[in-house]
C-alpha cells in the first residue's frame, strides 16, 4: 500500500501510525471477516490479491481455496517476513498496481484504504486490474465508532491504542489528532467509487473481533461477540468498527446502462 505523506509532519514516523498493524497470527477475528467475505464473493479457484498484505495472513488463508493468491506491501520488512514462507509476495504501491489490467478475479483491501497515498486512485487501480464480474471486497474504519484505533497524535507523541470519541470531533481537529489514517462515513465510500466502473453488491459495517479481550476473558469477549454481531443485523450496525463493502467490476457497457454507479 501507499501512504499518504504529504499531510503528515516528517516527525509523525511511527511505523503503526504510518502504515497500520498487520496481523502475525491468525485468530478469531480474521476468520471471521474471511467468512463475511465468503458470503458474497467465490474464492474457490480465483485469482486474487491482497493490497496491504502485510505479512500475508490473509495471503495464506485465500490459499485453501486457491493457488493463485497475490499480496503487495509498501513494507519491505514485512513483505520479506511473508516471502519466507509464502509465494507471490510483491514489493508495490497501491496506486500502481504492477499488474496488466483484468489479472484478478478478486481485490481485498482489509483495513488498509485509510493509510494509502491517493484512496481514489487506488480504487481507480483496483478496477483496471479486475475482470469484467470480478469482486472488490473493501474493509475499512467507521467514522461512527466510538473509538479511533489507529492512535493518536499528542503533538509529535505517538500515543498507540483505542482512544474514545476521536471521530466524533469536526474534521479539523480530528486530522490534527489523527493525521496518519483516515476514517469514513458511510456515504464518502459511495462518493469514493461514484463515477468508477465498479457496482455496489453489499455495504454494511462490522464490528470488531474481540481476540484481545477474550485472550483476557472469554466470557466477556463471548458476550460482546453474542450482543454485537446481532446488532449488526439491525440499526445499531452504524456503529460498527469497519465499514464493509463489496463491489463488482462492470463492463462499460453495464456501466451505461446502469448511470456509472
Amino acid at each position: 500500500m501507499a501512504v499518504d505523506s504529504s499531510h503528515r509532519p516528517a516527525a509523525f514516523t511511527d511505523e503503526r501510525a504510518a502504515l497500520g498493524t498487520p496481523s502475525y497470527v491468525w485468530r478469531f477475528g480474521q476468520e471471521r471477516r474471511l467468512a463475511l467475505i465468503r458470503r458474497w464473493v467465490p474464492l474457490e479457484g480465483k485469482a486474487i490479491l491482497d493490497i496491504g498484505c502485510g505479512v500475508g495472513q490473509y495471503v495464506n488463508a485465500f490459499r485453501r481455496y486457491s493457488t493463485r493468491v497475490y499480496g503487495i506491501d509498501i513494507a519491505p520488512e514485512r513483505v520479506r517476513k511473508g516471502a519466507a514462507t509464502l509465494p507471490n509476495l510483491l514489493l508495490a504501491s497501491s496506486d500502481a498496481l504492477p499488474f496488466a489490467a483484468a489479472s484478478f478475479d478478486v481485490v481485498l483491501l482489509n483495513e488498509v484504504i485509510e493509510h494509502v497515498r491517493d484512496d481514489r486512485r487506488t480504487l481507480a487501480e483496483v478496477a483496471r486490474v479486475l475482470r469484467p464480474g470480478g469482486h472488490a471486497v473493501i474493509y475499512a474504519p467507521n467514522r461512527l465508532y466510538p473509538f479511533e484505533t489507529h492512535g493518536i497524535y499528542l503533538g509529535r507523541r505517538y500515543v498507540f491504542g483505542n482512544i474514545p470519541l476521536v471521530n466524533y470531533l469536526p474534521n479539523p481537529l480530528r486530522r490534527r489528532l489523527v493525521p496518519h489514517a483516515r476514517a469514513y462515513r458511510a456515504s464518502e465510500l459511495r462518493a469514493l467509487v461514484r463515477g468508477l466502473p465498479l457496482r455496489t453488491v453489499a455495504q454494511t459495517c462490522v464490528y470488531p473481533g474481540f481476540d484481545n479481550v477474550a485472550a483476557r476473558n472469554a466470557g466477556l469477549a463471548n458476550a460482546l461477540r453474542r450482543v454485537l454481531y446481532a446488532a449488526e443485523r439491525g440499526p445499531l450496525r452504524v456503529f460498527g468498527l469497519s465499514h464493509l463493502l463489496i463491489l463488482q467490476r462492470v463492463t462499460e457497457r453495464e456501466r451505461g446502462d446502469s448511470g456509472g454507479e
